[in-house]
């Protein structure tokens, strides 16, 4: 599979890399946010800090509680068809549907009910079993973070 460099996130991962593609056809705006804030190097040693066995686990505050966001204005929704199935990267977002910003997660398993409700805007094409090593909780104690998280082609 040959991946595009400047639509491929390496997010370095204290149980291991794990390589994201981006999904620009899906979700334009949020891919835009998320490179952005991966160049600004705003995730590097944010946590993991909600992980659902069977479901999902959840980063990108960066109070470590589920509470924060990037400086950033909120985002404007990008529901998709893309189903929520392993693998997938998707937005986290409060009750509001235009309020995602730079929480995200990624999904364990099967989880077709947030089909259309939350934007996807990549998936793991390497390293998904690093994620299934996540240490689990709501909230973790002790929790796995992210190392580094750089866009492809500025990690030459």
């Amino acid at each position: 599979m040959s991946l595009d460099p400047e639509n491929t996130i390496v997010m370095e991962t204290t149980k291991g890399r794990v390589v994201i593609k981006l999904r620009p056809d899906l979700a334009p705006g949020h891919v835009e946010r998320i490179k952005t804030l991966a160049r600004e190097g705003f995730y590097d040693g944010i946590v993991f800090h909600r992980v659902i066995d069977g479901f999902m686990a959840q980063v990108g505050c960066p109070h470590g509680t589920g509470t924060g966001g990037s400086s950033y204005p909120d985002l404007k929704q990008e529901f998709n068809a893309e189903p929520h199935v392993r693998g997938i990267c998707s937005m986290a977002r409060a009750q509001n549907p235009n309020s995602a910003n730079s929480q995200f997660f990624i999904v364990f398993d099967d989880a077709r009910f947030l089909d259309k409700q939350y934007t996807v805007w990549g998936e793991v094409v390497e390293g998904m079993e690093n994620v299934d090593k996540i240490k689990r909780g709501e909230p973790v104690r002790d929790p796995d973070s992210i190392v580094s998280m750089k866009v492809m082609a500025d990690a030459a």
